[in-house]
């Protein structure tokens, strides 16, 4: 298996191409991030060309403070649209494949339509570039737009773009809905990316109520070769939690 690390959560202590360093010296083969945008795109881009490293992908900006997203804000539409440009942009500059259009937080018919025209906006502005949709469990994220992989099925079934996918999270989607192993499989025609941590803690995959083992063996079947996100939150320093990665990539 091949294995991406999450820059939001490791090595978050680090500028981001100190992070993209630290990643390629620990034996990650990809990277990726949340919010890139205060980190000059030239940098990002230097550092990965150094390290021979690809970023898998980053997020739209949440908003203002409290914020998770704007593409469901049925009042906000402009500023979707704004920040949808700002991340294909970025993403263009240190040639990123993936973009997560973020929702958040709204409910209800109007959010739906918001959210489908954001999305059809971005598939569009993105070319050759991928965009992921990601349903956020109830605990972390309550009262987020985009909940199930079902919801998520459903919308991009109905805007029908050939670049619009799921982002599995397992952590999210074994809080909201469990399954995780049957999940895979029956989505896995739609799944772009899919990212990795422990439940309900959110660590490293390596403890907890999911048997990675068993989920690496679940890929492997479904003959997923992309790096997988390792999207999790350490506990101290990010090093010390590694010790998971060689047998992963070893399955």
């Amino acid at each position: 298996m091949q294995f991406s690390a999450n820059l939001g959560f490791l090595w978050a202590d680090r500028a981001l191409p100190d992070a993209i360093r630290a990643a390629k010296a620990a034996g990650f083969d990809a990277v990726e991030c949340h919010w890139p945008y205060d980190t000059p795109a030239t940098e990002v881009a230097d550092a990965l060309a150094e390290t021979g490293l690809t970023m898998l992908g980053l997020n739209t900006i949440r908003g203002k403070p409290g914020e998770n997203g704007l593409s469901a804000l049925a009042d906000r539409a402009a500023e979707a649209r704004a920040a949808i440009d700002q991340a294909v942009a970025y993403a263009k500059a240190i040639d990123a494949q993936n973009i997560h259009v973020m929702a958040g937080f709204a409910a209800g018919p109007d959010a739906h339509a918001a959210f489908v025209d954001a999305l059809r906006y971005a598939c569009a502005k993105a070319g050759s570039r991928t965009i992921l949709i990601e349903p956020l469990n109830r605990y972390d994220a309550p009262g987020y737009f985009l909940q199930t992989t079902d919801q998520a099925k459903a919308i991009i079934a109905e805007i029908g773009a050939d670049n619009l996918r799921l982002m599995f999270d397992c952590y999210h989607v074994q809080l909201t809905e469990g399954d995780v192993s049957n999940r895979l499989q029956a989505l896995a025609p739609i799944i772009g990316h899919v990212q990795v941590a422990s439940v309900p803690d959110r660590g490293a995959p390596d403890h907890g109520e999911l048997h990675y083992p068993h989920i690496w063996q679940v890929l492997k079947g479904l003959d997923w070769t992309a790096p997988i996100g390792a999207e999790y939150k350490p506990q101290g320093d990010t090093d010390a939690t590694l010790s998971w990665l060689p047998d992963a990539c070893g399955a």
